[in-house]
């Protein structure tokens, strides 16, 4: 029976703290948009981002200071 002492202001203190983070939270702004982010995900933006198209220009080659490719540097 002693301990129900701590415990009760502990839980009044814990509900307390909870309280003022909810009402730090919707003061901040953070249940502004609640529609966004449920919207957000069922979009579907990463059709186009499929794999790279190869390019088609020639690659350039590697050349030496005189200009011819065939010899190693």
């Amino acid at each position: 029976m002693d301990v129900i002492y701590g415990l009760i202001p502990g839980m009044i203190l814990l509900g307390l703290v909870a309280v003022g983070v909810f009402f730090w939270a919707a003061k901040s702004g953070q249940f502004d948009d609640l529609e966004g982010e449920a919207n957000r995900i069922l979009m579907d933006d990463d059709l186009d981002s499929g794999p790279p198209k190869p390019s088609l220009q020639e690659p350039e080659e590697n050349t030496q200071a005189d200009g011819d490719p065939s010899k190693p540097g």
